[in-house]
Formats: C-alpha cells, structure tokens, sequence
C-alpha cells in the first residue's frame, strides 16, 4: 500500500505474531513519545492480545502505526464480527499525509473475508478528540455523537461489547472505560488548538469525556459498510471498494 502524496511513506499489515523485535521497540518508542504512563510492559501485554498490525514506514523508519484486534462475538444471541482498535500513533512527520486511513479501510476489508459473520463493526476507545474526529470524518452513522442520540439498538451493541471487552473498567452510565494503568497524552497534544474549541464533535467529547487528559477512554462504535462511508472514506477506500468491498 502506497500514498503518492508522501514520498517513500508505505504502509503494510503484519500479523502480531511475526513483528520483529526491532519493529516492537520502536512501536514501543513512539509510544512513549506521545502518551505518559507508558511502561513496557503493559505495551507488551497490550499488544500480545492484538492479533494484526499496521506499521507506517518512512524508508525503514517507522513512523507509525496501530494495533488491531479482530474477532467475532455475539450480541443477543446474534453474531457480530468486530475491529478493534488498540494504541494509535503517527508522528509528527507523517501527519500530512492520508496514508494511514487509508490503509487501515483497507485492511479492514481485507480482514472481512476472514470475519464473514453478522454485522461488521468498528470499536473505538479513545482518550484524545484527534482519534474521535476519524469518525466524522470518514463515516457517516457512528455513536455516539452530538447530534443524535444513539438509539437502543446501538447502546446495547455499546454495553455489550464494552462489558465483554473490559468488563468492570467500563462505565455504563457515561459511557467511558478507566484502565487499570491509564496512558495520558502529553499536554502539547492534548490540549486543543486555536480554532478547533468551536468543532462540534470536539466539544462534545471533551463534554462526554471529561477526564479524558486523565487517560479516561470514551467507547465509540460504528459499522464498517461501504454504504456508511463519508465522501473523504470513499476516497480514500476507491481501491477496494471496485475490487473487494
């Protein structure tokens, strides 16, 4: 997977199970240069339940990357295949460039194939109003949101999910989970910029998330159709969608 718009910027999918031990200690590294609270060791354990790995790469650098977990569930009875999100990084350097949205709506249709069953779902914690503007951005119907409340149907897939996925941790009057070893973004990258306080969907996860610069991770929930995606996630999903989705 390549972006023209960022030279000798690639993307590629690797299962959890075959990163190198180089490719884990920068992963590890960028980390750490974008959250507090960050140990080794709960990166290790965090990873080790991931089981697929986008890396962004600049030459052999790796500039970024984000951690996958797909499985399939049931909710009430029926089934439901699911993509969830772990730790999320793109340094500073690769922020001009669309490359990592693009191949993680790639990758996830790729992985459809090997989770055929029930709906195809995208959960999302998210401790930072960067990750949670993805969702606007690129889909249309996502929960929850400022404009409307998330219907019935869509909280219990929430609570449910969210239950099974981290248990007491989760919240769900206010629908945020509190990890056991929370990472904080540092403050120059969670604070808000000039200009971005009047954005909607920013004030209203600084609302529904309060504690959010605590590390507090607010769960968010959309379904990975093509007919979900936004004009900006049909651009950036052309490719697969003439071919695969």
């Amino acid at each position: 997977m390549n972006d023209s718009t960022a030279l000798a910027t690639t993307a590629r999918l690797v299962q959890r199970s075959l990163l190198r031990t180089a490719e884990t200690a920068r992963m590890y590294e960028l980390l750490s240069d974008h959250f507090e609270g960050v140990t080794l060791a709960d990166f290790q354990a965090d990873l080790s339940q991931k089981n697929w790995i986008i890396l962004i790469e600049r030459g052999r650098e790796i500039v970024g990357f984000t951690t996958i977990l797909a499985y399939e569930t049931q909710c009430d009875g029926a089934p439901l295949s699911i993509i969830y999100s772990g730790d999320t990084i793109v340094s500073r350097q690769a922020w001009n460039t669309s490359l990592l949205p693009r191949a993680w709506i790639e990758t996830v249709v790729s992985l459809r194939k090997f989770y055929p069953h029930g709906r195809f779902l995208w959960l999302l914690i998210t401790s930072g109003f960067r990750t949670y503007r993805f969702l606007p951005v690129f889909w249309r119907e996502f929960f929850p949101r400022f404009d409307q409340s998330t219907p019935v149907q869509w909280t219990q897939f929430i609570d449910e999910i969210a239950r099974e996925r981290f248990g007491s941790r989760y919240n769900q009057e206010t629908g945020v989970v509190t990890l056991a070893n929370p990472q904080r973004l540092r403050d120059d990258l969670a604070s808000i910029p000039a200009g971005r306080e009047h954005d909607p969907h920013v004030t209203f996860f600084m609302e529904k998330n309060p504690h959010h610069a605590k590390g507090d991770e607010l769960v968010c929930l959309t379904e990975l159709t093509p007919s979900n995606l936004t004009s900006a996630g049909r651009r950036m999903a052309a490719n697969v969608l003439r071919d695969a989705w």
